[in-house]
């Protein structure tokens, strides 16, 4: 059984093919790459830096990104490069301004090709799809990018260790779940990734699409 949605065979391919490449990735396309967007700028990302979008998909931020940053200071990966490429087929004003190089197919968070100037790394509604090990996959990856200054992620969280091994209804009304998708995780299990792989991570008070909440995370240097 498919540990995320995403992975079931024919999933991308039938969504690229009927025009759903904005549906297949959460909807609230324009409300939640405004958000993404927003968040990035109040952790400080500038023109200069260099992004990385993790789990980009359809570049529902990448099309606010590319424009923002100065060219070739954009990278992306997901599991489904083709995903990816219908984004950048569709949905960037200019698709000139993004190199197709720049995105990269990656399942296993391992970032390969993904160049040692990043200073920024964003996984917005990644997490929720995946068991948490994978986010402990990815902090541990990213710590080899000498550069990088933060990397903001979002998850589900439940109340309690009770809580957490019965559906749980959030905010916004999605239920999530500890043993599938969408998944949701303790406070306390970020604060022990974040130990264990030597990065400083914090929630942020922010209302975000869904009853999601961001944390930054910081390398320990």
């Amino acid at each position: 059984m498919p540990v995320s949605p995403y992975e079931t065979p024919g999933f991308y391919d039938r969504a690229i093919a009927d025009g759903k490449h904005r549906d297949i990735v959460g909807g609230r396309w324009d409300e939640t790459g405004r958000a993404q967007m927003g968040i990035l700028r109040e952790a400080g990302l500038l023109p200069h830096h260099h992004l990385l979008d993790i789990g980009a998909g359809s570049l529902r931020l990448g099309c606010k990104a590319v424009p923002y940053l100065e060219s070739g200071h954009y990278w992306a990966t997901d599991f489904s490069r083709d995903i990816m490429l219908a984004g950048h087929a569709k949905e960037l004003e200019d698709p000139t301004a993004l190199r197709k190089s720049h995105l990269i197919q990656d399942a296993t968070f391992d970032f390969p090709r993904v160049p040692a100037e990043i200073t920024h790394a964003i996984a917005f509604a990644v997490f929720p799809h995946l068991p948490i090990a994978f986010l402990r996959r990815a902090l541990m990856n990213l710590s080899r990018f000498p550069a990088l200054e933060q990397f903001l992620f979002t998850v589900f969280l439940a109340p309690d260790a009770v809580a957490s091994t019965r559906p749980y209804r959030q905010p916004d009304g999605v239920v999530t779940h500890d043993i599938r998708a969408p998944y949701h995780v303790l406070e306390t299990d970020i604060d022990h990734l974040g130990s264990v792989t030597d990065w400083s991570i914090t929630g942020q008070p922010v209302m975000l699409p869904r009853g999601q909440v961001l944390f930054i995370a910081r390398p320990n240097r």
